[in-house]
């Protein structure tokens, strides 16, 4: 890819930059591998009634229950917005949304965080992020 970069001055101090690697994904220096993808798609039900009533049905107290038979990822991530189709809920198996739900609940905008507590909200159940290991980033 070829951006073109102005700094400010008259068009004679135009340059252009080869752009060689990403910050998210690529394989630069500055590498941050892609590890997984969540969403779901509700299809316009109230997602913390939905998720409650899954709940109930698999036998499980609350959220929080579910660490306990769902593996979460062991390490903080690096989360961004995402475009990929979600997991439509309603003919997904109960297990594959409960544990979509966990983990989008251990999650802000942007971090996957597995020792905070499982939060479902409006804004946390319905994201759809794409997340990363910083680890190469910061190494």
């Amino acid at each position: 890819m070829i951006l073109y970069c102005n700094t400010g001055g008259p068009s004679s101090r135009t340059r252009v930059e080869h752009v060689v690697s990403s910050l998210l994904g690529g394989d630069g220096l500055a590498r941050c591998p892609h590890q997984i993808r969540w969403g779901l798609d509700f299809e316009g039900r109230d997602p913390i009634t939905v998720l409650h009533e899954l709940l109930a049905s698999e036998g499980f107290a609350d959220a929080e229950a579910l660490r306990e038979t769902v593996s979460a990822v062991g390490k903080r991530l690096i989360c961004r917005p995402d475009k990929a189709p979600p997991l439509v809920v309603s003919s997904a198996p109960a297990m594959d949304v409960l544990s979509q739900a966990m983990m989008l609940g251990l999650c802000t905008a942007t971090l996957y965080n597995p020792s905070r507590p499982v939060l479902w909200t409006q804004a946390s159940l319905t994201r759809r992020l794409e997340l990363f290991d910083p680890e190469g980033f910061y190494s």
